[in-house]
């Protein structure tokens, strides 16, 4: 239990030899922070021996106290020890309306206790080890090699994955989740919660290759391959990414051009990938790579080995999601064995094709939750700022940004959450023609709602989301990421023309009425 103080034992510790003070009821010795404060130690002597909630609260955001609070908290004042029970609660949502999807406080026909579960631990984990240092991660360009191990013990990186072999999964889903159990709607609430951080590197960093490299593994890959590649890469022993895009095509994927010439019992690889996430530090790539004639019919997908001669990455210098290894890969003369070929050869743009739903729901996922991280982080920073005599959140034209933000997001929830029922009621293949269409738009949707709010966010925040670090940290990261969301797996331009094409061919495959 921590050491209980009075506000008058507190107040006897008022110099710069001796300086400590009171956050929301928890006392610091800040006596050996002092040289180290961004403001300078005259910010804290002046507040030292008091309570400086008030003066904290307007100043920092609540990260700073979960990364440097743990190391300069010796007690607590009054009430604290409540407080601390209430943070330990097995259900808690966001402070703020419309911080949270609906269904942590209403109803709804999609989610059970298996999810409420699942939402509490992988919740707890990104609140202790993920979001007080994503500023650090992020301007460092890179997570710690330990912080795979501790997601895969967390069981975070299995529940990024669905359809996972049970046999193939070394450690528990979060929350008591059964592998045999887990649902699109279990995928939402992981990479739901996971978004809470603010960092679409850290995120990406953590499961970005994973989530669309090792699915065509799981779905398409020999016994040898899996044995070979899943266990290691859910228990955070290696990385794997998943290298489709290339200097000269993108979203053409049928344009590729990155050659696995036959010879025999082995292929030999040419060519160069490029935005490949996850790609510095891969052990494993999951490879587009031309087998057959041009277009659609001549690609196939070959798992690539980091240790196999020939393969060379670099990082590439992004605007955005730093800490993700975005690479730009080079194949000079790869020799890789006929058993790592990943399904039927050039059969491969199909299970490119079937990927695409999972990366683009993916997508969607993050990107309403970011949008709604603007949503929660405005709430809170306008609720505090005064401007011209009154708080932000009393300024009509505040609330009217707010109000456009909320009905985006919760919209473009509930339009995801739909797509994640249809998933659950039909075959993958069926999911392939009927959803691709929907899918699309969807992705669209989001990452303009994304944009929307992220654009709107900053300008509540002004030069605080102009600036790196401190109370905008996340709206100036999540403003810099939005194109790194608005353009892979698919532009919005591509989704959108993709969304209308699908709509006629699915009308077609099933005889659909005319409306």
């Amino acid at each position: 239990m921590s050491k209980k103080f009075t506000v008058e034992q507190v107040a006897e510790h008022n110099s710069e030899s001796d300086c400590w003070i009171i956050v929301h009821d928890k006392v610091y010795d800040v006596t050996k922070f002092l040289k180290e404060h961004p403001g300078g130690k005259k910010v804290l002597l002046k507040a030292s021996g008091t309570d400086a909630t008030k003066q904290f609260d307007a100043f920092h955001n609540k990260g700073v106290l979960d990364q440097y609070g743990p190391g300069l908290q010796i007690g607590t004042i009054g009430s604290a020890d409540a407080d601390n029970d209430q943070d330990g609660e097995e259900w808690s949502v966001s402070p703020v309306a419309f911080g949270d999807p609906m269904w942590h406080t209403l109803a709804s026909p999609y989610y059970n206790d298996s999810h409420r579960a699942l939402r509490n631990a992988v919740r707890s984990f990104v609140d202790k080890e993920l979001t007080p240092y994503c500023h650090e991660w992020d301007e460092a360009k890179q997570l710690p090699r330990a912080m795979f191990k501790k997601a895969a013990e967390a069981g975070i990186l299995a529940a990024v994955i669905q359809n996972i072999p049970k046999d193939l999964c070394p450690y528990d889903l979060p929350g008591g989740v059964k592998v045999e159990d887990f649902d699109p709607f279990h995928g939402i609430v992981t990479m739901d919660e996971l978004s809470r951080c603010g960092s679409g590197g850290v995120v990406w960093s953590i499961c970005g290759g994973l989530g669309i490299g090792l699915p065509p593994v799981i779905q398409h890959g020999s016994d040898y391959l899996k044995k070979k590649v899943v266990p290691a890469c859910l228990g955070g022993d290696k990385v794997i990414c998943l290298a489709i895009t290339e200097p000269t095509a993108g979203s053409d994927v049928a344009g590729l051009k990155c050659e696995a010439r036959d010879e025999g019992d082995h292929y030999i690889v040419n060519g160069e990938k490029k935005w490949i996430t996850n790609g510095v530090y891969a052990d494993f790539f999951t490879v587009a790579v031309r087998t057959g004639e041009p277009g659609f019919n001549g690609i196939s997908l070959l798992l690539i080995e980091r240790s196999m001669p020939g393969v060379s990455t670099r990082q590439m210098k992004c605007s955005g999601v730093w800490p993700s290894g975005t690479a730009y890969i080079t194949f000079e003369d790869v020799k890789v064995p006929k058993e790592n070929l990943i399904g039927k050869e050039n059969r491969g743009f199909k299970y490119i094709m079937q990927n695409f739903n999972h990366e683009r729901m993916g997508i969607v996922i993050q990107a309403n939750r970011f949008a709604r991280v603007c949503i929660e982080e405005c709430m809170i920073y306008a609720d505090k700022r005064r401007t011209f005599g009154k708080k932000l959140i009393d300024h009509p034209v505040i609330r009217n940004k707010l109000g456009h933000m909320i009905r985006q997001v919760e919209a473009t929830h509930a339009w995801m959450e739909a797509m994640a029922f249809q998933a659950q009621q039909m075959p993958e293949e069926e999911q392939a023609i009927r959803l691709g269409g929907p899918i699309a738009l969807l992705k669209a949707q989001s990452t303009q709602t994304f944009e929307y709010c992220a654009r709107e966010a900053a300008q509540i925040f002004g030069g605080l989301a102009y600036t790196r670090g401190g109370q905008g940290e996340k709206i100036e990261r999540l403003y810099r990421e939005v194109r790194a969301y608005a353009i892979p797996g698919g532009s919005e331009e591509i989704m959108i023309d993709l969304g209308v094409r699908q709509s006629k061919k699915v009308n077609e495959f099933f005889n659909a009425p005319k409306l």
